[in-house]
C-alpha cells in the first residue's frame, strides 16, 4: 500500500477522455478589470454535462507577457470538439470581454490550419461597418469601436486536443479538515501552468457518477461517495470517512495533468484526511488513464 504521510493511496486511476481547448489572453487598463472579465467569462463552465464549456482563469499575466503591454489572465476553455468550442467561446468573448470596461482579447496558442476557431472575425460584425482590421507578424486583430474607446480582438484562436476529467477525491473525518485539505491541493495546482480546476473555488462536493434512476438525467449524484446514504446504499467509504472533496482538472495535454494530480494529492495528504482514491468508470469512458500510484512515484 502507497502511502503519503501515513495516508493511504488506493491503487486506482483517474478516467479522462479527450476535449478541444483553446487559450484567451485577456487585457485590461488595470489587474482588477482583467479579473473581472476573466471571472466573468468562465462562469457557469463547471461541467459540459450541463455547460457550454469547462472553463476556468489559468493564471496572472504580467505586462511583459502580453501582446499589448497590459495586465492580463489567461484563460482556458475546453470543449468537446471544435464546433461547439467556437460556439461558447464566441458567446462568451462578446458578451463578457466585449462587454467589460477597457478590454481586449487575443489567441493565447499556436493557430494551425484547420484547427482553429474565429472569434474577432465574427465579433467584429457588432461594429456595424465602423469596425477595421490590422495585420502584424502575420496576426490579424480586429478594431471595434465602443463607447469608452477601441476593443481589438484577435481574429482566429488556435485549439489543441487537451484532456478533460483528472481527478482524485479526497476522504476525510470531517468537512471541515476535508475542505482545508481541498484547499491546500487547489492551491498547489493553481501555481502550475496548462491546467484549470472548472468547479467553484476547484473543488467540487457534488461528485457524479454516469447515469440516473430517472430516465432523463445522464448523470446524478456519486451516492457510494455520500457519507449520509452509507446505511442504505453500497458505499465506498469506511466508517470513519465523514466527507469526501474531488478535485477535477483539465489540462492542454496529459503531461500537465498528471503533474496537477501529483501537486494536488501531496499537497491534500494532511492530518484529518483518512485516504485519497479516484474516480473511473471501468476504462469505459476514456482513452486517459491516471495511475495515482504511477504518478506519485
Amino acid at each position: 500500500m502507497l502511502a503519503l504521510h501515513t495516508i493511504p493511496i488506493d491503487d486506482t486511476f483517474a478516467e479522462a477522455f479527450p476535449m478541444t481547448a483553446a487559450r484567451l489572453v485577456v487585457t485590461a487598463e488595470t489587474p482588477s478589470w482583467a479579473l473581472t472579465a476573466g471571472q466573468v467569462a468562465t462562469g457557469f463552465a463547471s461541467s459540459v454535462i450541463g455547460c457550454d464549456v469547462e472553463a476556468g482563469i489559468e493564471k496572472w499575466l504580467t505586462p511583459e507577457e502580453t501582446p499589448d503591454g497590459r495586465p492580463g489572465v489567461s484563460l482556458l476553455y475546453f470543449a468537446f470538439n471544435r464546433d461547439a468550442l467556437q460556439k461558447a467561446a464566441l458567446n462568451r468573448v462578446g458578451q463578457c470581454i466585449l462587454t467589460c470596461s477597457t478590454t481586449a482579447c487575443y489567441n493565447g496558442l499556436p493557430v494551425v490550419k484547420d484547427k482553429s476557431i474565429r472569434i474577432g472575425g465574427n465579433l467584429r460584425y457588432f461594429g456595424d461597418g465602423w469596425q477595421f482590421s490590422k495585420k502584424l507578424a502575420g496576426r490579424r486583430y480586429w478594431r471595434l469601436p465602443v463607447m469608452d474607446g477601441e476593443f481589438v480582438c484577435e481574429d482566429v484562436f488556435g485549439t489543441v486536443k487537451g484532456v478533460g476529467g483528472g481527478n482524485f477525491l479526497i476522504l476525510a473525518e470531517d468537512q471541515s479538515k476535508g475542505l482545508y485539505a481541498a484547499e491546500l491541493a487547489v492551491e498547489a495546482i493553481r501555481k502550475l501552468d496548462g491546467v484549470i480546476l472548472p468547479f467553484p473555488g476547484g473543488i467540487v462536493r457534488s461528485g457524479s457518477k454516469v447515469g440516473s434512476r430517472y430516465k432523463k438525467l445522464k448523470a446524478s449524484t456519486n451516492d457510494a461517495y455520500c457519507p449520509t446514504l452509507r446505511g442504505v446504499t453500497k458505499t465506498a467509504l469506511p466508517d470513519n470517512v465523514g466527507a469526501v472533496y474531488e478535485i477535477v482538472i483539465d489540462g492542454l495535454d496529459q503531461a500537465a495533468v498528471e503533474r496537477a494530480m501529483a501537486a494536488g494529492i501531496r499537497a491534500a495528504c494532511r492530518p484529518g484526511v483518512v485516504g485519497i482514491t479516484a474516480g473511473n468508470y471501468g476504462g469505459n469512458l476514456g482513452p486517459f488513464h491516471f495511475h495515482l500510484h504511477k504518478i506519485l512515484s
